[in-house]
């Protein structure tokens, strides 16, 4: 009896032993299984537009450039009234002068180191003989048609005595008045001479330092 009895614990013994794994095995599958939560993936920002800064001068690594306006050179101012109306006071004094004459009275000779503004010297001579009793000016109009017959270009200045002569006896006058600028052109002196048309003898000569 105790024989049977012993099997009969055994045989439930080993029984238990075997379906203690099954049961374990059905309570992880009767488990319910937890969701897994995909993972995210990270979405790409959104691209963001880059607005030139306009206002902003472009830069290439070099320090600016400063532009320098240059001035304009200062243009000395000279009295030519000044200078002119005291030597042609002498001259109308001279000694040998015949009252009444004809004189031929042409654009003034730069022999200056510069550029020199003749005709407002010529245009002061002028002036300063308008209102003398000495002399009669050949007319400007006169003047040009001699030149004209000469051949010569109405802007042409007598650079020498001999074309100044030749041209006062195209106009028939008795004396020229020859009349040239030398020196520093910033300071000249003014040289003048009254000649003869028949002879080509100076009668009277004088100069003098611009006044400015």
């Amino acid at each position: 009896m105790k024989k049977y009895l012993i099997v009969a614990l055994a045989t439930l013994a080993l029984s238990g032993c075997i379906m203690l794994p099954q049961t374990t095995e059905q309570q992880q599958q009767q488990q319910p299984q937890t969701p897994t939560t995909p993972q995210t993936q990270p979405q790409p920002s959104a691209p963001v537009d880059i607005v030139p800064n306009i206002g902003a001068p472009e830069t290439s690594g070099q320090p600016p450039v400063e532009t320098t306006i240059p001035q304009a050179p200062k243009v000395q101012s000279i009295d030519w009234s000044a200078t002119v109306q005291p030597l042609v006071a002498k001259m109308l004094k001279a000694d040998g002068v015949q009252v009444g004459s004809v004189l031929l009275l042409d654009n003034v000779k730069n022999s200056t180191n510069g550029s020199l503004q003749t005709g407002k010297i010529t245009a002061a001579m002028h002036t300063a003989l308008a209102s003398n009793n000495t002399f009669t000016i050949v007319p400007a109009s006169q003047l040009e048609s001699a030149k004209q017959a000469m051949g010569l270009s109405a802007d042409d200045n007598l650079v020498s005595r001999s074309k100044a002569i030749a041209l006062a006896r195209q106009v028939n006058a008795q004396y020229v008045l020859y009349s040239d600028a030398s020196g520093n052109v910033k300071s000249p002196t003014l040289d003048m001479q009254l000649m003869t048309v028949q002879t080509g003898e100076i009668v009277w000569s004088g100069s003098g330092a611009v006044q400015n």
